[in-house]
Order: structure tokens, then C-alpha cells, then sequence
């Protein structure tokens, strides 16, 4: 971690991203997926997990060289989405929920504790995009990340910047950033303390439009692109469309390294970025 992504403790500071899992209806197929394309090995932790996933039951860790990196859960209601989220550091969950509602957000699950390992929520900025928030205890985040086949960033896509905007500022306190990436009108956001930049940043915001992101719909929602890092990223994407996903954006350069956004043989949409 950065020293601004640090609290006093030495866990990760409020609103720094600690956490990510994806909602599968088969987490046997997803271990075989993301075991080949990112070479995690993994082992399940009944109801002790670190995310939403945990409240319903078996939570299979992800772990890269031994360290944990991610989460795979099962979705026991079909009506649940098949996607990646990324899960926001409190020292106090129930107190984030609230000025989440005082912001005009919502929480789609209230705080929950998990055992020993933290308590966590699911809350929704006042646009619908979801991300999770967790409190550790035991279970502080990633043992591992910014390095290949770990987390590496994130970003929501919004149409409403300036509501958007204002909402994560205010709850988190984060100090924005404007950039033009290649007409795109992008935002990062750095945590409170840290001088406000691209090189302080813990994640994004970008405008969702199909002229703009280049996969999305105008029906799709806005939402929470979680990005993984990787040493080739022609050679992942070719790797995803093999093992029964799709490539939803081709491998591109950007200012900061060569991403692509892709998606799993069970719908779920993530990105990596090789630096």
C-alpha cells in the first residue's frame, strides 16, 4: 500500500478499495476460469468470508503466490447479478451506511458482521452502481495487489458526473482530479490527506456511453469496472475468448499501460491492465 492508503493502524485507510469478489451461479466453473487465466489456487472458507458472498455460505478465496487476492460466491437467487465487486475500507461500517443515505445513496444489504473476520455491506450511490463496504477485523483485504493476477484498480462508470462526483467526495472525503483521456472526461480520486493526482489516486470515475467506454449499452447500468494487472494483455484476452468468455473491449494503449475489458464464460465483466 501507499502511505495515503494507510490508516493509523497500518490497515487500509477509509475508502481505499480492499476487496473484490464476484457472484457466480457456478464457482466450480469459476475456479477452473480464473485458476488458468490468472493461476490462483483457492481455498473455501464456509461463511467466513471477506465480502457479500459470505452471507450465503461457502466463500471460495483466491490466493496468488499464497496470498489472498479474491473471493469467488456462489449466487443462490438467479436474480442476482453475475459481476465483480469491489469493496470500500471503513472503520466503521454502520457509520459509512448512514452518510451514504445522508448523500442520497442507499444500502442494497445494511452492515453485517462476518465472525471474526470484519462486517460488511452493500451500498448504492444515488445513480445505482454498487460497491461493497468493509470493516476488518481478522481479514484486512489483499495480501496482494498491483502486481500480475492481483487487483490493481477500479473505477465507476456514471452518467451524472457531477452528482456522481460530489456523492464519493462527500462520503469519503477524496480529493478529485480532472483528466481528458482521449476525449473522455475522467475524474481519479485520491484519499483524504494525500495531494489530489493521478499518482495518489485509489480509483476513477469515467462517463458511461457506448461512444465513450466502447462496451457499454444505453440499457446498461452504471457500475464499479474492477481492473486486475497482468504482464500481457493481448496474450489474457486471448486467454479469456479460449476459455468460453469474450472480449468486450480489445487490448488498447492508455497514458498509464495496455487494458482491455473482458468478460467471464459466466457474464461477469472485469479489466486488466497491463502497466
Amino acid at each position: 500500500m501507499d502511505y495515503a492508503e494507510q490508516d493509523a493502524a497500518g490497515g487500509y485507510a477509509e475508502g481505499v478499495p480492499c476487496w473484490v469478489d464476484a457472484m457466480l451461479p457456478d464457482v466450480e466453473g469459476g475456479k477452473r476460469f480464473y485458476g488458468e487465466l490468472f493461476g490462483w489456487a483457492f481455498a473455501e472458507r464456509a461463511g467466513a468470508g471477506a465480502g457479500a458472498g459470505s452471507a450465503y455460505g461457502q466463500y471460495t478465496l483466491a490466493h496468488s503466490d499464497g496470498l489472498p487476492v479474491a473471493a469467488l460466491a456462489p449466487k443462490t437467487d438467479g436474480r442476482m447479478p453475475t459481476v465483480w465487486t469491489v469493496y470500500l475500507a471503513t472503520p466503521d461500517a454502520a457509520a459509512l451506511a448512514e452518510r451514504v443515505r445522508r448523500a442520497g445513496g442507499s444500502m442494497v444489504r445494511e452492515p453485517m458482521p462476518v465472525g471474526p473476520a470484519g462486517t460488511v455491506g452493500l451500498a448504492a450511490d444515488p445513480e445505482g452502481a454498487v460497491f461493497g463496504i468493509w470493516q476488518g477485523g481478522t481479514h484486512q483485504g489483499f495480501g496482494k495487489q498491483r502486481e500480475p493476477g492481483s487487483y490493481c484498480w477500479t473505477e465507476v462508470y456514471s452518467r451524472d458526473k457531477d452528482r456522481v462526483d460530489s456523492f464519493y467526495e462527500g462520503v469519503f472525503g477524496y480529493g478529485g482530479f480532472d483528466l481528458d483521456l482521449d476525449g473522455v472526461p475522467f475524474r481519479t480520486w485520491s484519499p483524504p490527506g494525500a495531494e489530489a493526482g493521478p499518482e495518489t489516486a485509489i480509483g476513477g470515475r469515467s462517463l458511461m456511453s457506448p461512444a465513450t467506454d466502447g462496451y457499454s449499452t444505453p440499457e446498461t447500468p452504471p457500475h464499479f469496472l474492477v481492473y486486475f494487472n497482468v504482464t500481457d494483455a493481448d496474450a489474457t484476452a486471448a486467454a479469456v475468448t479460449r476459455l468460453g468468455g469474450r472480449v468486450q473491449m480489445p487490448p488498447h494503449d492508455i497514458p498509464y499501460g495496455r487494458v482491455a475489458v473482458l468478460r467471464d464464460n459466466q457474464g461477469a465483466t472485469f479489466a486488466v491492465l497491463q502497466d
